[in-house]
């Protein structure tokens, strides 16, 4: 069993910074792919970044490429999702996911989800 819990969320203006962390609570992280996703209301949940296993491979929306980087650090079992320039479109839930095969993550079909970590970007 995984448990994520995503921190960092908050209340910003437009062109402000925020850090995601993402803490799993697992034996052996460096078997997950992790990835970051967005839920913004009445819309679908969407792919943000995603990392593989080694932290060597990156995939990113179109949206925020540039703008958002995601990375890892295996020895504390976390995983980051820095955004710059933040954008009033990018006010969402922020959820966290984690899978053995980073296919399954990019394809919203991770076997393990947090809760959840609000960021709202005013203009």
């Amino acid at each position: 069993q995984v448990q994520l819990v995503e921190s960092g969320g908050g209340l910003v203006q437009a062109g402000s910074s925020l850090r995601l962390s993402c803490a799993a609570s697992v034996r052996t992280f460096t078997y997950f792919a992790m990835g970051w996703f967005r839920q913004a209301p009445g819309r679908e949940r969407e792919l943000v970044a995603a990392i593989s296993r080694d932290g060597a491979n990156t995939v990113y929306a179109d949206s925020v490429k540039v703008r958002f980087t995601i990375s890892r650090d295996n020895s504390k079992n976390t995983v980051f999702l820095q955004m710059n320039s933040l954008k009033p479109e990018d006010t969402a839930s922020y959820y966290c996911a984690a899978d053995t095969n980073i296919v399954a993550v990019v394809t919203r079909r991770a076997d393990y989800w947090g809760q959840g970590t609000q960021v709202t970007v005013s203009s």
